[in-house]
């Protein structure tokens, strides 16, 4: 599931790839980029914290654990927001929408939530769409900055710049797909069934016929759950069953959420 937060920008693309090797944003460039995105989205976001914040944080260091690639610092956070959704920052900030855990049943399909924003971060899906395109209204000074090997102040402030209005930045289908693969394997290699995954993507597609506005965001961001099912359908076939399901932990913490205030809706943008 997916937003990468990145704000208030029209994509240009200008065929901007990597060429023998050379990365146009590196590892490092993107975690500078993703804790100005966080500090921006924390001075935005009603977050949930205690033990409920806690748990998933739990829950996601050791699937980050499990994520092959550069060792980002992962950190997750919840928000207050009843629509089911989640993204992931550059870099590794992942948050998760209290409606997402609340339209889980179990710990399965919150850690497949999770997984698919972990495998985002993994694959490095917001810095090859970086590379790929000049993005408009900043973007093309932050470039610069990478590319004339300047880097530090200037890439975090020209991050600080782009980050103060809006946000959303949608991935392509392929990318989707892949962050659904990987996040499988991030699951069975933690020791979650990766059924949660595709459980999951099912409730979505039910809750699209029966409540639209629930998952409104996430449809503005995602490929439709029915491709997606079709697609974790197939790779499962392929996965033997087994792994852990649910957990104490996880239904106290769903019953604490349904306990509390009714969450926002999201502001419109």
């Amino acid at each position: 599931m997916r937003r990468t937060v990145l704000v208030g920008f029209t994509v240009v693309l200008f065929g901007l790839v990597p060429v023998n090797g050379i990365e146009l944003i590196s590892v490092a460039d993107e975690i500078t980029l993703g804790r100005q995105a966080q500090k921006a989205v924390k001075a935005q976001m009603p977050e949930i914290g205690g033990a409920a914040r806690a748990y998933i944080a739990s829950v996601g260091r050791t699937l980050a654990a499990s994520a092959r690639g550069p060792k980002y610092p992962y950190s997750f956070s919840i928000a207050n927001y009843k629509e089911i959704n989640a993204f992931a920052l550059p870099g590794g900030p992942v948050w998760v929408h209290r409606g997402a855990i609340q339209a889980a049943t179990n710990e399965s399909q919150l850690a497949g939530v999770l997984a698919h924003e972990i495998a985002h971060v993994a694959q490095r899906h917001a810095a090859d769409q970086i590379s790929k395109g000049a993005i408009a209204n900043g973007l093309l000074g932050f470039l610069g900055a990478v590319l004339g090997n300047s880097g530090g102040a200037r890439t975090a402030e020209t991050g600080a710049q782009i980050l103060a209005g809006g946000y959303m930045m949608k991935f392509s289908r392929e990318d989707e797909r892949e962050a659904d693969r990987v996040g499988v394997e991030i699951m069975r290699r933690a020791g979650w069934d990766a059924r949660g995954m595709l459980e999951f993507m099912q409730t979505l597609r039910t809750r699209s016929g029966r409540d639209p506005g629930s998952v409104q965001a996430f449809l503005s961001t995602h490929p439709s759950p029915a491709d997606r099912i079709e697609h974790l359908r197939a790779q499962l076939r392929q996965v033997r069953a087994g792994g852990r399901r649910d957990s104490a932990e996880f239904q106290r913490v769903h019953s604490a959420l349904a306990r509390m205030a009714p969450a926002r809706p999201m502001p419109h943008r």
